[in-house]
Order: structure tokens, then C-alpha cells, then sequence
């Protein structure tokens, strides 16, 4: 006889832009369920339960955690509020994917690891990228160097906002700036396919509230390797990510961090390759997270403690290179 499939019940703690996305995915998920969502104002909640059929509302983040039948929470709210809500989620014994960047500094994600494994609570950084087929392809294609050596990578990250103080995007005492926000992705991007640099260069330019507004990198590897890096919030950037090998380019085409496409070019001949994405991307994340907790697992495999906290330290080496304090 078939064994039953645990239903993994969810609840999402802020239910901003992102959190809709992820709900989206969510309820397309055989054996889950989206069962409770919490807002700072019950009013946004009741708006957010309604549209995806949620059964428990609250108007707080305690509340949420008090809920005995919840199984994992998804944090999206704020990245200056990741340690306190994760610690609030791990303190009760629940399941946490909180969304990137994990938390402010390493000093923050090194305490929300620490109770993690002091709860044996399944805890992980919700940075989706890693779980999407094409990333997965091209990660296997440069591991097994299908084409050569890596010689140089390129990515970015950028999009024009008019500025607007009151917007979280902005707000340098929420993590606001393009360097936590979508600088991340780049160097995701570099440290996942060629791993820690020996050293990083970094020049910023700033709003006047002091949020960077754009942030140039260059990682330097001990083969003679360079990653190429770049967010900003002042200009549309391709948003590409692109691995210059020996006998190839392994292109992910615009935007490389969501569900894409890849053009890989061999002697001036291109191949384009498709993957026929059906979902916003979430569902890739998520449907990892779910079988972990299924087989009693504390941490991904893909998405370690190892390499959120190195991730989280090459942000904290940018920040101190351009001067970015929060």
C-alpha cells in the first residue's frame, strides 16, 4: 500500500509583494496547504486570506507562531526584521524559509543558525535561483566543464526606480539599497559557480538618505578568474548572468535569477535552450523545503548553512568596501 504524503501546512508572516508570489505557487503544490497568513494589520491579512482561501488570519506575528497546526512559515517581511521573526518562528519549534537576504550581517545569520540546530528545527535561506532547473543545468555544465575552464563570468542586476523614501525598497533602516536587495543575485551567482574569490574591489554610488543606489564589484580568483558583478537601482542593467569558458559562453538570458532561458554559444553558433517553465518559480523552492521536513531533515543540502554564511559575508565585504552602514 501506498504511504500516505504528509500535507506540509504553511503559514507566511508579511504579505508584501513577494509573498503573493510565493502564495501563487504555493496552492498549486499537491500535499500542501496554505493555511495561515499574519500582517501587522489584520485589515491587509483578511485582503491577502481571501484572494488565496486562507483559513487562519491574524494580526500578528505572535499570534501566527502560537498556531499549534502550522508546520513551516515563510518569512517575508522586511530584511531588518529576518533574525527576530526567524528566531520567534524557531523559539516555537516551527519550520522556517526565510526569504534573502537571510538577515542583516553574519553576526545575525550565525544566531538564527545557532537556534536552528539548538531547536533541530529545519531552517533555510529562501533564495530561489538555486532550485530553478536552468540554474541547476548551467552550475552542471560548469562542474563537469562541459566547456572548458571558466575564464570570466559577468552578472547583473538593475532596474530605474524613481526614488521614494517611504518605500521599503528605499529604506535604509529596513536593508533598503540595491546591494541587499538585488546585489545579492550577482553574487550568488559567483559564489555558487566558482565559490569564494581571494579578494573583491567595490565602488558605490549613494541616495541621499544613504541607501546605495548602485553597487559595481569585481571578484579576483586565484586562477586569474574575474566575476564581473553589478546591481542598481538607477538603470536598466541586462540582468544577465554569462560563464565565458575555453570552448563556450553559457549564457542566462534576461532575468537570470528568475525562470529563464539559455543561450550557449560554441564557434559563433547558438543553441538556445528552453524549460518550459509553467510557475512564477517558486514552486521549485518550496516543493525542496516540503520533503526535507517530510524526512526530518534541519538543512538543505543545496541551500546550506555553509553557503548562506559565506553568501552573507561577501555582502558584509562589499558593505565595508563601499561604506554602506545600516
Amino acid at each position: 500500500m501506498a504511504q500516505k504524503v504528509k500535507t506540509i501546512r504553511w503559514g507566511i508572516m508579511g504579505l508584501g509583494n513577494i509573498a503573493h508570489k510565493f502564495a501563487q505557487d504555493l496552492i498549486k503544490i499537491d500535499h500542501s496547504q496554505l493555511y495561515a497568513v499574519a500582517s501587522r494589520t489584520k485589515e491587509k491579512a483578511d485582503e491577502f486570506a481571501s484572494k488565496y482561501g486562507v483559513s487562519q488570519i491574524y494580526g500578528s506575528y505572535k499570534a501566527l507562531v502560537n498556531d499549534t497546526n502550522i508546520d513551516a512559515i515563510y518569512i517575508a517581511t522586511p530584511h531588518a526584521l529576518h533574525k527576530e521573526n526567524t528566531l520567534l518562528c524557531l523559539d516555537k519549534g516551527i519550520a522556517v524559509l526565510c526569504e534573502k537576504p537571510f538577515a542583516m550581517n553574519a553576526n545575525e545569520v550565525d544566531m538564527m543558525i545557532s537556534k536552528a540546530r539548538e531547536k533541530k528545527v529545519l531552517l533555510m535561506e529562501a533564495l530561489w535561483t538555486s532550485f530553478l532547473p536552468h540554474y541547476q543545468y548551467v552550475l552542471k555544465e560548469l562542474k563537469t566543464k562541459t566547456f572548458g575552464d571558466l575564464l570570466k563570468m559577468e552578472a547583473s542586476f538593475g532596474f530605474f526606480r524613481a526614488f521614494d523614501n517611504d518605500s521599503r525598497l528605499f529604506k535604509k533602516s529596513l536593508g533598503g539599497g540595491s546591494l541587499l536587495d538585488i546585489g545579492i543575485y550577482p553574487i550568488f551567482a559567483a559564489l555558487s559557480a566558482v565559490g569564494k574569490p581571494e579578494s573583491i574591489e567595490a565602488t558605490a554610488t549613494f541616495f541621499e538618505n544613504g541607501a546605495d543606489s548602485s553597487c559595481d564589484m569585481r571578484f579576483n580568483y586565484k586562477n586569474g578568474l574575474k566575476a564581473y558583478l553589478r546591481s542598481s537601482l538607477l538603470e536598466d542593467l541586462p540582468t544577465e548572468a554569462i560563464f565565458y569558458c575555453e570552448k563556450g559562453t553559457i549564457k542566462i538570458n534576461k532575468q537570470f535569477h528568475c525562470p529563464s532561458n539559455i543561450t550557449i554559444t560554441v564557434d559563433g553558433k547558438e543553441e538556445h535552450l528552453d524549460f518550459h517553465y509553467q510557475t512564477i518559480g517558486y514552486n521549485y523552492e518550496i516543493e525542496h523545503f516540503n520533503e526535507l521536513l517530510r524526512q526530518g531533515k534541519t538543512e538543505s543540502p543545496i541551500m546550506s548553512f555553509k553557503f548562506s554564511q559565506e553568501l552573507i559575508a561577501l555582502l558584509d565585504n562589499v558593505r565595508t568596501l563601499i561604506n554602506l552602514k545600516y
